[in-house]
């Protein structure tokens, strides 16, 4: 591991998937040999390509499977950006409640080998999620250090339609976090109905400008320390959009990465401070 990456103790955090949690995330890059370059010394991920699953690469921290990444070749008009799968117990059930309740399905139920079933579908309020039905792999398997996952969250200008596809679909157990005009946003239920599982959230961004807002899934990556992350962020050849920013949930910085994919850092109110 590089001396330079911020933040990555050794002991890792068992996360507990339950249904309609984020089980996994991945990055869909024009660039993946830079993208692992810049993922790598900001975070101290390692990354191995599959070549029997297409070069599809797996990102590490220390041994711990924690995100995966493809090449954007650019053939269906995608920008690269960071993609959630929400597990599920049946896939094509859920992708046919997805239907039924105004979603449509991008990718139909398809086995990965033995490590589980994948399907990617546009929910009700046109952003895109995929769903995961694990077998031997359940997704990752560290969460809330640095490093890591440590939040998902959907902005949506469909408030309301998100939260009951969710609940529908997913088997969301919502809970009202805000319900003010400046901010509105919902949970998938609380820490204790959980169990202490992987967090999500969907935030009603209707009162924001178009940009940086746009109808999307969005990943909060661990760090120790914001600020020192932003600035690692703007050397290894990305861009800081919006940050770093002190709030109630831990110290906010929103991302580009060196291609030009969105993600997010948190500083957890616990760690420095």
């Amino acid at each position: 591991m590089s001396a330079d990456t911020i933040g990555t103790p050794s002991t890792s955090s068992e996360v507990r998937v339950l249904p309609g949690t984020p089980c996994w995330v991945d990055l869909f890059t024009s660039d993946p040999a830079t993208s692992k370059e810049f993922y790598g010394r900001l975070f101290g991920w390692t990354a191995e390509e599959s070549e029997e699953f297409g070069g599809y690469i797996t990102f590490s921290l220390d041994g711990q499977p924690v995100a995966g990444g493809m090449r954007n070749d650019g053939s269906d008009g995608q920008d690269d950006l960071w993609s959630v799968y929400l597990a599920t117990p049946d896939i094509a059930r859920t992708l046919a409640a997805a239907t039924e309740h105004g979603g449509t399905v991008h990718v139909e139920p398809m086995a990965v080998a033995d490590l589980g079933s994948m399907g990617v579908l546009v929910d009700a309020g046109q952003a895109w999620v995929g769903a995961w039905q694990a077998d031997t792999f359940p997704g990752f398997t560290v969460r809330d250090r640095p490093g890591s996952p440590g939040w998902c969250e959907l902005h949506t200008r469909d408030y309301e339609k998100a939260i009951a596809f969710y609940r529908d679909v997913f088997g969301w157990d919502p809970a009202t976090m805000s319900d003010t005009a400046q901010f509105r946003y919902t949970t998938l239920g609380t820490e204790e109905s959980r169990g202490g599982s992987q967090g999500a959230g969907i935030m009603d961004v209707t009162g924001f400008p178009e940009d940086p807002f746009p109808t999307t899934w969005s990943v909060y990556f661990v760090t120790a320390d914001a600020d020192a992350a932003a600035a690692r962020v703007t050397e290894l050849g990305g861009q800081v959009v919006q940050g770093p920013d002190e709030t109630p949930f831990g110290r906010l910085v929103t991302c580009l990465d060196s291609t030009g994919a969105r993600f997010k850092l948190v500083q957890n109110p616990q760690e420095g401070g």
